[in-house]
């Protein structure tokens, strides 16, 4: 078969040829398996791919932190036992001035267990030693740096009883009110720590009055009486949204009293008309000028402490209704009378 040059000319073939260029897989469409080929160059394809290689990656991450938190574990506790070993090698010891430098060394390394356990077996030994004060406060003070602070405050009301001209003593004096104060719980419970850190404090400032931590002492007061405000406070709302509103008034009363420096003094006052209104207001005709005075004597009260109050126009609204419902009851006591 012979071939003619004419059948290439440029002019009647390149398009032909053009189409070939610009489309290469039209040539693969007309190969064999077709399907697949468009299996290929399907979307399905790529989202697979992509799941295959994020699974892959995810399984890799959580192979490593499990590595990771096998070789912490093994580090801890090679450290631990390390540790274990320290302190057993030094408790053994009969040297007890030896026993005493390597507690004081666990000590200044913030290794405070470790050298509380030292202490507490010297303090036999070293009672009525010079050198038993020093350890008495680095005794405690590993239970206050262990947050342990009813431990804590024992020993240092311990150490004040033991040493009480300490040059360490003003110290001690204050973290043993300031271990009352740590041990404070959440508003919502009892606060008999909270009082006795304010107490200890108060006392503390009296004994020690040029003390540099007279500053600090009196801000935990502060936060302290905070704290005790808004116990009281939220008893005095709880009353309040069950309906006691006699005990409303009474506690609003108190808490303002109580704290007369709050910032919410106004709002306490403000409350207690209100509540002194609506007792009033849901009480039996008999007793209600008498309560409605008392509104209108809470409101008063309120309008001379807190004269600049944002609040005292809608406590002037409650003083206003009462005068209302005390001048309709009169005149409906007189129409009575007269009918009689």
């Amino acid at each position: 078969m012979q071939l003619s040059f004419s059948s290439f000319s440029p002019l009647t073939s390149w398009p032909k040829y053009k189409a070939v260029i610009q489309h290469p897989v039209s040539r693969i469409r007309d190969r064999p398996f077709p399907l697949l080929y468009q299996f290929l160059n399907s979307p399905f394809l790529a989202i697979s791919t992509f799941t295959a290689i994020f699974g892959l990656i995810t399984l890799i991450l959580q192979s490593f932190m499990r590595i990771l938190k096998v070789s912490l574990a093994v580090v801890f506790l090679v450290v631990l036992g390390s540790s274990c070993n320290q302190y057993n090698k030094v408790s053994k010891s009969k040297d007890y001035e030896y026993k005493l430098k390597m507690a004081d060394q666990f000590y200044a390394k913030k290794k405070y267990k470790t050298a509380q356990q030292l202490y507490e077996e010297l303090f036999p030994i070293f009672k009525g030693n010079i050198k038993f004060e020093e350890l008495y406060y680095k005794d405690a003070m590993c239970f206050f740096n262990m947050k342990s602070y009813r431990d804590a405050e024992n020993l240092f009301k311990g150490f004040l009883e033991v040493f009480p001209n300490s040059t360490k003593a003003e110290e001690v004096d204050y973290l043993h009110a300031y271990c009352f104060y740590k041990q404070s719980p959440k508003v919502e419970l009892e606060q008999v720590n909270t009082a006795k850190a304010i107490g200890m404090m108060q006392s503390f400032i009296n004994t020690h009055p040029n003390s540099p931590r007279i500053k600090d002492a009196t801000a935990v007061i502060d936060k302290c009486r905070e704290k005790l405000e808004m116990k009281e406070y939220r008893a005095a709302e709880l009353y309040y949204n069950l309906g006691q509103y006699r005990a409303a008034a009474i506690a609003f009363t108190n808490v303002g009293n109580n704290y007369p420096e709050s910032v919410r003094g106004d709002e306490y006052k403000w409350k207690t008309v209100k509540s002194y209104y609506k007792f009033a207001k849901l009480s039996v005709q008999e007793k209600q000028i008498e309560r409605y005075e008392k509104t209108i004597s809470a409101y008063d009260d309120f309008a001379d402490r807190y004269p600049e109050s944002k609040l005292l126009k809608d406590a002037a609204s409650y003083k206003n209704l009462s005068l209302n419902n005390i001048k309709a009851i009169k005149n409906e006591q007189t129409q009575t009378s007269a009918k009689r």
